[in-house]
């Protein structure tokens, strides 16, 4: 089970999150201008597009702030033009690394990502090191609590979803991107209601991770990498146990 969606729960459980909204509010408009940019305005027929707003409400985020994004997107809102940069590389412990970001200077994006990673025990590496090991998913995370594993997978393939994977505490409805909104709504409809849903890079194979002090090492470099404003996402291959995860963060 992908250690991104574990860090994504804990940290909203514990309110990490609502300390820094202001930040998520600017990550989620970037892209939400970025989707408009590429796809047009229209949602319906713009599944990214569609995508980011589902997780911008999801995040209590204003209307009027995403309409002010999209606007800019289709060139009506001004501001500096964003680029998308992924940047690859390794944290601790061989644990790969991918940082979806949107930028107006690629320059310095690339510059700082390599100086967080550099400062905190990993390393930027060359364009396709580990995008390999990624593929791109919608990921939708239910609490284990109160839900029949079989009663969600079937649910979730008459839905259209490709997978369910389980772990101690959560199950994982994985599916392709350009339905993951529509199957999200699907399921919400037949009561079963995510704790998180979210485009994801899913990790192919992981790196177990028991001892505390590789653990920090990696969620310390992660974190620095999400708070930079040009950063939007950060996927990893870790995977580092419930009760060790929970006290690290």
């Amino acid at each position: 089970m992908s250690g991104h969606s574990k860090w994504s729960t804990i940290k909203r459980k514990k309110g990490a999150a609502d300390a820094k909204r202001g930040q998520i509010f600017g990550k989620l408009a970037k892209e939400i201008t970025v989707s408009a940019r590429l796809g047009g305005a229209d949602p319906e027929g713009n599944p990214r597009l569609r995508a980011a707003i589902t997780a911008a409400r999801a995040e209590n985020m204003p209307k009027d702030n995403i309409l002010r994004a999209i606007r800019k997107g289709t060139g009506e809102g001004g501001g500096a033009a964003l680029e998308e940069l992924i940047l690859e590389g390794y944290a601790p412990g061989g644990v790969a690394v991918m940082v979806e970001s949107l930028t107006d200077n690629k320059n310095r994006t690339i510059a700082d990502v390599r100086h967080l990673m550099t400062k905190f025990g990993g390393n930027l590496g060359e364009p396709g090191c580990v995008a390999w090991m990624f593929d791109k998913k919608g990921v939708i995370v239910f609490d284990r609590e109160g839900i029949k594993e079989d009663e969600l997978l079937e649910a979730a393939l008459e839905c259209g979803a490709e997978d369910l994977q389980s772990s101690e505490s959560q199950y994982e409805v994985l599916t392709d991107p350009t339905d993951f909104v529509e199957i999200k709504e699907a399921l919400e409809a037949r009561g079963f209601m995510p704790i998180l849903a979210e485009l994801q890079l899913r990790p192919k194979t992981t790196v177990h991770i028991e001892d505390e002090k590789p653990a920090q090492q990696v969620i310390k470099l992660v974190e620095m990498l999400e708070e930079h404003d040009d950063v939007s996402n950060v996927f990893a291959n870790f995977d580092i146990p419930d009760k060790l995860l929970e006290a690290l963060i």
